[in-house]
């Protein structure tokens, strides 16, 4: 989360001089309203229509179009009028942050919630709008990797950064070292669970 949070951050600053729009989402497994399609094209949607009257303006057609929103608007109709927003002329770029993707439930249901989410990240890619700009942050599982590597224009492994790993070993021995629970502990103790939990921490 640290990483989205720092180009998030960017991201905003640059909306302060009108030089961007954002959108974000955060997937997590224990709400159903953050691990499926349906939640991220929606968030999106209604995040963007607060950053420009053109894409309000939209959104409100988009409303009238469902009964006043008494009718629940299906994916492909979510998906037309994000890109209906996406092509609107004369905006900032728009960035849009998606953020801990494997997080996103990865189930035996064909398709699953979460290579759902990958096609729609292929689709806005090969979309091709000059005014798009897209940013997945994600742990390295197989299946990700295997349909964003060959879309991505850059990609970054933290995983892989000696900083990273650097960072989460000094994190944990500074929790386990001021924890007044574990002062008793012998010191090789403290250290079987330092190591451990750097271990599992799967550079995160």
């Amino acid at each position: 989360m640290l990483a989205s949070s720092t180009i998030i951050e960017e991201i905003l600053a640059l909306r302060k001089f009108g030089l961007a729009s954002i959108g974000f989402f955060y997937h997590d497994f224990r709400d159903d309203q953050k691990k499926d399609r349906v939640g991220l094209l929606s968030s999106l949607l209604v995040q963007l229509c607060h950053q420009s009257d053109s894409y309000s303006d939209k959104l409100n057609e988009f409303y009238l179009e469902h009964g006043n929103g008494s009718q629940q608007p299906s994916e492909t109709a979510l998906l037309r009028c994000l890109m209906g927003v996406l092509k609107l002329p004369g905006q900032a770029p728009v960035y849009l942050v998606v953020d801990a993707l494997d997080e996103c439930p990865n189930t035996t249901a064909m398709p699953s919630p979460r290579e759902n989410v990958l096609k729609l990240v292929e689709q806005l890619v090969d979309s091709q709008l000059l005014n798009l700009r897209i940013c997945v942050t994600s742990r390295p599982e197989i299946d990700i990797k295997f349909l964003l590597e060959p879309l991505a224009y850059r990609s970054i492994s933290l995983h892989d950064e000696r900083g990273q790993m650097e960072d989460i070993e000094n994190y944990i021995k500074s929790v386990v070292d001021k924890d007044s629970m574990n002062r008793w502990w012998k010191a090789e103790d403290k250290q079987m669970v330092i190591s451990t939990l750097i271990e599992n921490a799967n550079g995160m």
